[in-house]
C-alpha cells in the first residue's frame, strides 16, 4: 500500500490505539470503563492491557483454557468466560 502514495499507511486496526483513542475522546469514555473481549491472548488481550482497558478473554475462540493458565503464558485478562454467551 505505502508504494504507491509514497508515505506509510495510518494503521487504525489491532494493535493501533487509533480507535480507542477515537472513541475516549469523541464520547468521553474513560478507558478504565471500556473492556476488550477477545479469543486471542496475543492480539485481542494485549490490545487491551496495552491500550489501558480491562479485558475479557472468551474460551470459545482459539485460546484454550489450558494455555490461559499454564505458567508459560504472560498475558493475563481481567476475565475469562467459557462463551460471549454467557454474556446474555
Amino acid at each position: 500500500i505505502k508504494g504507491c502514495p509514497g508515505r506509510e499507511p495510518t494503521l487504525v486496526g489491532k494493535p493501533s490505539p487509533l480507535m480507542i483513542d477515537y472513541m475516549v475522546e469523541k464520547f468521553g469514555i474513560e478507558r478504565g470503563r471500556i473492556c476488550m473481549v477477545g479469543d486471542r491472548l496475543d492480539t485481542d488481550i494485549l490490545f487491551g492491557q496495552n491500550n489501558g482497558l480491562l479485558s475479557c478473554l472468551t474460551l470459545s475462540g482459539v485460546t484454550t483454557e489450558e494455555k490461559l493458565l499454564s505458567p508459560e503464558n504472560e498475558i493475563k485478562p481481567d476475565f475469562y468466560v467459557d462463551s460471549i454467551a454467557d454474556f446474555l
